[in-house]
């Protein structure tokens, strides 16, 4: 239970309301920023306006699952005012306290770090990330079936990346019928993706693996797939890109060739808001439970 805790979120999407329910039930005292739309007020929680004095009581802030951007604004699909999270308000949050997000940029980092606030990543937690690649993948072939004409049974795949999203795209596109290649860097991933039954290439090698694709799912935050790839793929092809913005395709270059791409971030929070809120829910009070232990055995 978190009987007296006061916890601040700011702004969010659908995933944040499930996670709101978890701290009521929870009974600790839940206090709304940026939730001014919502259709079904939430009983057990107060809505607030954005200033410093909400927050000099607070214990914990959960953020967005992305945070805030460079400047501090913090996105919200339940408001239509701006929200910016700015140094005052993290000088105004109690030291000790923590914060909860997906990821930080560093203007994020540096705030904590200068006001001794305990920041969380939820994303870089490898169980999070896993649980969370299956509403990904999901979403990624809901996306698939609905820009193409095609199958993808029997349908020429690549996926770029055998980390947690990837691992799972390509076991879930081997296991309902699709040719499946994966690019991936070190010579471990080779080995997994020849383990598993499909076709393991360099990633430096796409332009040689690209001809006869018919999807291309990239899910490497960096650019992997450049112009020399996309001027050898066909003009069918669809390119879906997951990883977290910008991504990693050329866009431009692709619109160019008249090539269908599409920049695919927060599918969880788009396809599944329901369960991506409960695996948020879920590892958020893990942490409060572990922080709280660790707290009570130094005390």
């Amino acid at each position: 239970m978190l009987t007296g805790k006061h916890v601040v979120f700011l702004g969010g999407d659908a995933r944040q309301l499930e996670v709101i329910k978890r701290f009521i039930e929870l009974d600790a005292q839940v206090s709304l920023v940026g939730f001014d739309n919502l259709q079904t007020p939430l009983s057990g929680t107060m809505q607030r306006e954005w200033n410093t004095t909400v927050l000099e009581k607070a214990d914990i802030l959960i953020l967005p699952i992305v945070g805030t951007d460079d400047q501090g604004n913090v996105a919200s699909v339940f408001c239509s005012d701006n929200l910016t999270l700015t140094r005052k308000h993290m000088q105004a949050l109690p030291k000790g306290s923590l914060i909860f997000t997906g990821m930080a940029r560093p203007y994020l980092t540096q705030l904590c770090a200068e006001f001794d606030i305990h920041l969380f990543e939820l994303l870089d937690r490898n169980d999070v990330a896993i649980y969370n690649s299956i509403p990904t993948v999901e979403g990624a072939l809901m996306m698939a079936i609905q820009h193409t004409d095609i199958t993808l049974h029997h349908a020429n795949c690549v996926v770029l990346g055998l980390g947690r999203v990837g691992l799972s795209l390509a076991r879930v596109l081997h296991a309902i019928g699709a040719k499946v290649s994966v690019g991936v860097r070190c010579p471990d991933d080779i080995a997994r993706v020849f383990e598993m039954g499909l076709i393991p290439f360099q990633i430096k090698q796409l332009e040689q693996h690209v001809s006869h694709a018919d999807i291309i799912f990239n899910t490497v935050p960096a650019l992997v797939v450049q112009t020399s790839a996309i001027n050898k793929m066909q003009h069918d092809v669809l390119i879906m890109d997951l990883a977290t913005k910008p991504g990693g395709v050329d866009f431009k270059a692709a619109e160019k060739r008249g090539i269908k791409a599409l920049l695919c971030p927060s599918l969880p929070g788009i396809v599944a808001p329901k369960t991506a809120g409960k695996i948020l829910a879920q590892a958020i009070t893990t942490l409060i439970d572990e922080v709280m232990i660790k707290e009570g055995l130094e005390a």
